[in-house]
């Protein structure tokens, strides 16, 4: 049996038109990796027995490549929105890629991937050298690889042979033997990684008795798979299905080696703990000693004062002591190694215990603490919202609130770990913006793989969520939840204020840097001098057509002033129109309306 990732169609042997190494190729060979990784991820998740049996490398990978590819799409929007440069250089990108990677990074192989995407990023964003624009393109792809190993195993406290490293070493080495243009040195890349992951077994004893290759390799090379496809303009192969040699990996209960499950095959520690961490240099080599003292598995990636911490411990909070000394650790993750297997074991949805803890930055007046629950509700709702204010408002209300950053939307995985939070058999998500509902189909996709029923309503705004909110009522029957939900959602109009940060082109005209734009159900309607007096020309014409309630949502700093004149405003010119303000406390959004 070949175990092996996607081969493009252009390793073939087959013509190809090589494709230059730029910003569009870097964003075209995100989005390819991530499908690619989409389609793999239960292959990969399924032979994940090193270091850990715990069958979500898959997982990880898929969920450290969206986040670049997310951080890749923003960079493109940002200079898509500025009158003065309409497409980003492949700096922008690369540096934006490797970014969305480090703060999306999940789990061993995760963390690694994304400190090979920094090492190419640090010489990509240089550019090729000079002379002939295609050699400088493949020497630069060339020095990229090489800088992404050299990196990668700076970061590993024990590098280990027959891993996602050796892959990469093959690929770098492919890559240095090749010449001519970028789409060969990307190929000869893909091959030499391909060829290396299929001698993992013979490399690592615990891969050997699985019959499997490293999970790890095999999600890199279906990276590079993504890459050579992307510059040579080939589509790839179907992905043949990879299964363990000799059987099904045992999942509830025991890895290949015989060891129990919640725990190292070699009885080693018992919890994965990962964090983001705000700290300089001298203090994260500090950090390492002491991690690398407490556990194992230990990879500290980053630079630049941003880091992603990975290590596997049996004293957790010694390890998040650890960062708080080194500096500021935050979007903190604490997994007991039988919390995966147990949630495999329940796919007929009985109750079991969740001992995964993802310790609050994001998510309001959430708390989580570790071991098993009790009884599981029977239905939860978990809301994307962009403020503090409204995450205890929906929090107040029962619901498990995502708090966003500006700039800085939150990935499947999260809106995942808050329905695992939620504790329930049923879910409803409100995405709460247009941009994530692709987010949280592919979250209530993994819910309900762990056997959670799980449904989207398609809420554009924080107001149609308050809406959806205010409506659900546990004792219905899921489906006629999720029908009121939408409906309420569905009878509610939008608008926001925010101002302009530059001159551009608008569906109501020209406007200029500081102007005020009145944006109506996602299109900007009114474009004004004042906060307040463009907010009520906005309420004026959503009320044109009727409504019986606005519902007003206070921005960060927005005076308390403005919303006791929009009051009274509805109430003189909009006879029996009921209005009620919340102090949400977005940062980037003055203002928030909703009209029922």
């Amino acid at each position: 049996m070949t175990l092996c990732p996607p081969r493009p169609s252009s390793l073939r042997g087959g013509p190809y038109v090589p494709h230059t190494l730029d910003a569009d190729a870097v964003r075209k060979w995100c989005g390819l990796a991530l499908d690619a990784l989409g389609r793999a991820r239960a292959d990969i998740d399924a032979i994940n027995v090193y270091p850990v049996a715990d069958g979500d490398t898959g997982t990880n990978l898929y969920l450290t490549v969206e986040s670049a590819a997310r951080a890749v799409d923003a960079a493109f929007d940002g200079h898509a929105a500025s009158a003065a440069v309409s497409r980003p250089t492949l700096a922008d990108v690369v540096r934006a890629m490797a970014h969305g990677a480090l703060i999306g990074a999940r789990g061993n192989s995760g963390t690694i991937l994304a400190q090979l995407l920094r090492g190419m990023a640090d010489v990509l964003a240089d550019g090729p050298v000079e002379g002939n624009p295609g050699t400088g393109e493949a020497d630069g792809l060339r020095r990229a690889l090489r800088r992404a190993v050299d990196l990668a195993y700076l970061a590993v406290a024990h590098p280990v042979e027959g891993t996602v490293l050796t892959v990469a070493v093959a690929a770098a080495e492919g890559a240095e033997r090749a010449t001519g243009d970028v789409a060969t040195v990307a190929r000869a890349a893909y091959e030499g990684a391909r060829a290396e992951l299929q001698a993992t077994p013979g490399q690592l004893d615990v891969l050997a008795r699985a019959g499997v290759v490293d999970a790890g390799g095999y999600g890199l090379v279906t990276v590079l798979g993504g890459l050579a496809e992307a510059l040579s303009g080939e589509a790839p192969a179907a992905l043949a299905p990879v299964r363990p040699l000799g059987g099904a990996l045992a999942t509830a209960g025991q890895d290949p080696g015989g060891c129990p499950a919640d725990g190292a095959p070699d009885g080693g520690p018992g919890f994965e703990v990962i964090y983001l961490l705000e700290a300089d240099d001298t203090a994260v080599a500090a950090l390492r000693e002491r991690l690398d003292a407490l556990g194992d598995s230990l990879v500290v990636v980053g630079g630049d004062g941003l880091w992603n911490v990975h290590v596997h411990v049996d004293d957790a909070g010694a390890a998040v002591e650890a960062g708080i000394q080194a500096g500021r650790p935050y979007r903190i993750r604490i997994t007991h190694f039988g919390g995966a297997a147990a949630r495999k074991a329940d796919a007929d949805g009985q109750d079991r215990p969740d001992l995964t803890v993802v310790l609050p930055d994001r998510t309001g007046a959430q708390d989580s603490t570790a071991g098993p629950r009790g009884e599981r509700a029977t239905r939860a709702v978990v809301a994307v919202v962009p403020g503090d204010g409204l995450a205890a408002l929906c929090a107040e209300a029962g619901a498990t609130a995502v708090a966003t950053r500006a700039g800085e939307p939150p990935a499947s995985g999260e809106l995942v770990e808050a329905v695992r939070r939620a504790d329930a058999r049923e879910v409803v998500l409100l995405p709460n913006d247009t941009e994530l509902h692709h987010t949280a189909a592919a979250a209530a996709a993994q819910a309900r793989a762990e056997g959670v029923r799980a449904a989207v309503i398609p809420t554009r705004s924080a107001v149609q969520g308050i809406a959806a909110l205010a409506v659900h009522e546990p004792g219905r029957s899921f489906d006629e939840d999720v029908v009121a939900m939408t409906s309420a959602a569905g009878a509610t109009r939008y608008a926001e204020l925010a101002v302009a940060e530059r001159q551009s082109w608008t569906m109501a005209g020209v406007c200029q840097a500081g102007d005020v734009l009145g944006m109506i159900d996602g299109d900007v309607a009114v474009i004004g001098s004042e906060l307040a007096a463009t907010a009520e020309t906005v309420l004026d014409r959503m009320l044109a057509s009727g409504g019986e309630m606005v519902t007003l949502v206070l921005g960060a700093g927005l005076a308390d002033e403005v919303a006791e004149r929009l009051e009274r405003h509805v109430r003189e010119g909009h006879f029996a129109v009921d209005t009620v303000v919340y102090r949400g406390g977005q940062p980037t959004t003055p203002l928030i309306i909703g009209v029922e």
